[in-house]
């Protein structure tokens, strides 16, 4: 059984006591684990650091769209403290948590997300539970925090923004170098300062028998895409993710210690017309050994924000490939931003209450379209 956090509030203080979280032992299963290649980023600053890490990131990138970064420089001490938060966030008393709900309406993902959804007709509900937070700048002051949150601010902020800069700005110079665009370009265009819907995210997978995983699972089967830039996902233990290779084949995500697993998502994609590769990934049932364990996880999100034209990159490679047309040239053309497309996206898949199957379809926002699931 995973750690639990203390479920009151310690009435000496009005503080909620934060009780340390360990991981859980690793699975014992013989799982089929996808080969991902691991990026060191305490070579960036080397000479030639940041071209070899890029050669190395590019099938990554490109074909695969999973890879674990190693490296960062972000003690693993800051990571469990963050999971720590997230699990007693996920303990606090149900009035707690819906203080600050998403507001799915507007497309806005900041706030806490309840397991309140059904499953289509499967008689189970989703067992997702998330808390997000967004970065730390002025024009997101005023978005309530909850007490677990508001209580430790500055610690949540530095770590947001240490995310960003060690990891997520690096990754976005290494992807500019193999766009053969100036270095800060993809930086720049996701800029921590900037106003986005970046955020950090506490995500627990909530314990499920075996036969309702069965119910469920018809309806994620066929996985989806992330709806913004760029995932960092910190290792946890409890097996669950999978991705399809570009053999279309099913493999799972293997926690990489000290590793952050990261993915391309779909606004890299649109901006550079396909090359940059969103990677099709699902939860499924974790295995037997770790079937009582409910999943813990910590996440960060990078999505374009509002001065970020949704249009494809000026790279030469993508012209000399013939994906940059003359038409993504025209500055004239009317296109959305980033928080435009994102909004929209996260108010069709999150605004309702019964999750419903969509094979076949497509979600389609002012000439960009992305399928909904997947055979």
């Amino acid at each position: 059984m995973a750690p639990s956090a203390i479920e009151t509030i310690a009435p000496e203080t009005g503080k909620v006591p934060i009780k340390p979280w360990t991981r859980p032992a690793p699975t014992t299963a013989d799982l089929d684990w996808a080969p991902l290649v691991e990026i060191d980023l305490s070579r960036f600053d080397e000479p030639g650091g940041k071209e070899e890490l890029a050669r190395q990131l590019y099938d990554a990138v490109t074909r695969v769209g999973f890879w674990v970064v190693v490296g960062h420089g972000i003690d693993d001490e800051r990571v469990l403290r963050q999971f720590s938060f997230g699990n007693a966030f996920f303990k606090e008393p149900l009035e707690e948590k819906r203080r600050f709900p998403c507001n799915f309406a507007d497309g806005e993902y900041f706030g806490y997300r309840e397991n309140s959804r059904w499953v289509g007709d499967t008689g189970v509900k989703e067992n997702v539970e998330m808390l997000n937070i967004p970065k730390a700048i002025p024009a997101w002051d005023n978005v309530p925090r909850h007490n677990i949150v508001e209580q430790n601010y500055d610690e949540i902020a530095s770590f947001h923004r240490d995310l960003f800069d060690k990891v997520a700005r690096k990754l976005f110079v290494l992807m500019s170098i193999i766009l053969e665009l100036p270095e800060d370009f993809l930086a720049k265009a996701h800029g921590y300062d900037e106003t986005s819907d970046d955020h950090l995210r506490y995500m627990i997978y909530n314990r499920r028998t075996q036969e309702e995983w069965d119910r469920a699972q018809g309806y994620s089967k066929g996985g989806h895409t992330d709806f913004g830039s760029l995932t960092l996902l910190f290792s946890q233990n409890v097996a669950g993710l999978q991705i399809r290779t570009p053999e279309n084949q099913w493999k799972w995500v293997k926690p990489v210690e000290g590793g952050i697993t990261c993915n391309i998502a779909d606004t890299l994609t649109f901006l550079t017309n396909g090359f940059l590769k969103s990677t099709i990934h699902r939860v499924v049932t974790p295995p037997s050994d770790q079937l009582d364990i409910s999943r813990l996880g910590l996440l960060y999100f990078v999505r374009p924000g509002d001065n970020t034209a949704m249009k494809t990159v000026p790279s030469p490679l993508l012209q000399r490939l013939g994906l940059l047309t003359e038409e993504d040239k025209n500055s004239d053309k009317p296109v959305p931003s980033g928080t435009e497309y994102v909004r929209a996206r996260v108010r069709d898949v999150h605004y309702k209450t019964v999750l419903d199957k969509r094979e076949g379809t497509s979600f389609e926002f002012k000439g960009l379209k992305v399928p909904n699931y997947f055979d």
